[in-house]
């Protein structure tokens, strides 16, 4: 497996815009089980106000929320995806987000990294973050 370094990313300043704007978070790959780091860092996010919406392809509910299938099946508006998710699932992601058309925010948390996704995301006006944690980066402001 080839590592690929992000080329687009968010600054610490955009970073903290980011958290001031968003209310609604789509996690992608939010697992039910409560060691692995998606839940843990859902779980924060759920209880520092934010609105966390599981998109998991098991369970009716984790956290207390309702699970979809896809991103697409959201019949609300989403101000942010936060993917935990292997880089070559990035690209449809960012053309899911892209087709939903109220994506703000492309995050792909620490270690996930895919510009080709980055770039389309960039390019319908999305801000991206890639290869950081969003519980840390949330903590840290």
């Amino acid at each position: 497996m080839e590592c690929e370094l992000p080329t687009i990313n968010s600054n610490k300043k955009e970073i903290q815009k980011i958290f001031d704007s968003v209310k609604t978070v789509a996690v992608l790959g939010l697992s039910p089980d409560e060691n692995k780091d998606s839940h843990r860092v859902a779980k924060y996010l759920q209880e520092v106000g934010f609105k966390i919406v599981p998109v998991y392809p098991k369970e009716e509910t984790i956290l207390g929320e309702k699970v979809y299938r896809s991103l697409v099946e959201i019949p609300f508006s989403v101000d942010m995806v936060n993917i935990f998710r292997k880089p070559a699932a990035l690209v449809a992601i960012a053309n899911a987000s892209i087709e939903r058309g109220d994506v703000k925010v492309f995050w792909a948390q620490q270690g996930i990294v895919n510009n080709e996704a980055a770039e389309l995301a960039k390019n319908a006006g999305m801000k991206v973050v890639q290869s950081y944690c969003s519980m840390v980066e949330h903590k840290n402001l």
